[in-house]
């Protein structure tokens, strides 16, 4: 059977990695490091990570066991501060950073349990599209909405992030409907400091140039627009998820799409020495959402 221990030193691997860095984190060689790789990878039959001389990244097998793993580990931790933690009481300044439109959305109309629940927490929360340095900026927790494969912090996955192709029925109407994505060169593709979308569709990835008539630096802009019938854009179903049930946003070439490598985390520093304050706002906003987040019910027919 896999021990938790394991499985942590491979979750650490993979945020900080190398090996080495691991090392350094739990006290350890590299070389007792990378036995304990070798031991999972013998144990599972499988391998986990690719090794180069510059660099370590996830086998396709590896990036579904360290999705997995993170969430072990992260509920391996809440069982143990549940029944351990030193007070029970949530205090101080919590800093939070998220998205504009999702911490809009998505975070502020839930906040009213998560205070009345900790009435000694103070919650500044910034709503920003820059990603930020949360270290370096003094952040608790940054909601990001991003592929962390490569991220240097904790990541817990709150919800998956399905980015369609859409257009209003009257734009379709008036210029067509394409059919390939050669002919998504004849429309009006919107987009927000961006020159080019990375779709994934039947064959793999492929990148889209984007010669939009309308430059902004609004993600919020580029949803009006899209909604006012200006063109076709690229939003995930957060942002359109009313728009699409309604009818009042259609999507277009179903077959392509977002990265299915982008979800929506919680990122943090450490998980050493984690604050209660942190640790109780990252378990509230796992409750929220879930595998199929209200935003993607009912839209089944319209996700790949």
């Amino acid at each position: 059977m896999n021990s938790i221990a394991d499985l942590d030193i491979f979750a650490r691997v993979v945020t900080s990695g190398s090996m080495s860095a691991a090392g350094r984190e739990l006290g350890c060689s590299p070389a007792v490091v990378s036995k304990r790789i070798r031991r999972l990878e013998e144990r599972l039959g499988a391998r986990l990570l690719q090794r180069t001389t510059r660099q370590l990244s996830l086998t396709e097998a590896g990036q579904g066991f360290y999705e997995r793993v993170v969430a072990i580990i992260a509920s391996a931790e809440e069982a143990e501060a549940w029944v351990s933690r030193r007070s029970t009481a949530v205090r101080g300044v919590l800093r939070v950073s998220a998205p504009t439109s999702f911490g809009r959305l998505h975070v502020a109309p839930h906040l009213l349990p998560f205070l009345d629940a900790h009435p000694e927490l103070q919650l500044d929360l910034i709503l920003t599209d820059a990603f930020v340095d949360i270290v370096a900026e003094g952040y608790d927790v940054a909601v990001r909405i991003a592929d962390l494969q490569d991220s240097s912090l904790v990541a817990r996955r709150l919800a998956p992030n399905h980015r369609i192709l859409c257009a209003t029925p009257s734009y379709l109407e008036r210029r067509g409907t394409p059919r390939t994505l050669a002919e998504l060169a004849t429309h009006r593709l919107l987009a927000h400091n961006a020159d080019h979308w990375r779709l994934e569709g039947p064959d793999g990835p492929v990148t889209v140039r984007v010669d939009s008539p309308l430059r902004t630096n609004s993600s919020e802009v580029v949803r009006e627009a899209v909604i006012a019938g200006v063109g076709i854009a690229l939003r995930s179903t957060w942002d359109i998820g009313p728009e699409l049930r309604a009818g009042r946003l259609a999507q277009v070439l179903p077959g392509y799409g977002g990265s299915r490598k982008v979800a929506i985390h919680a990122v943090y520093p450490s998980r050493r020495h984690l604050a209660q304050k942190v640790r109780v706002f990252v378990d509230y906003l796992s409750t929220l959402y879930g595998a199929t987040p209200p935003w993607d019910e009912g839209l089944d027919a319209l996700t790949r």
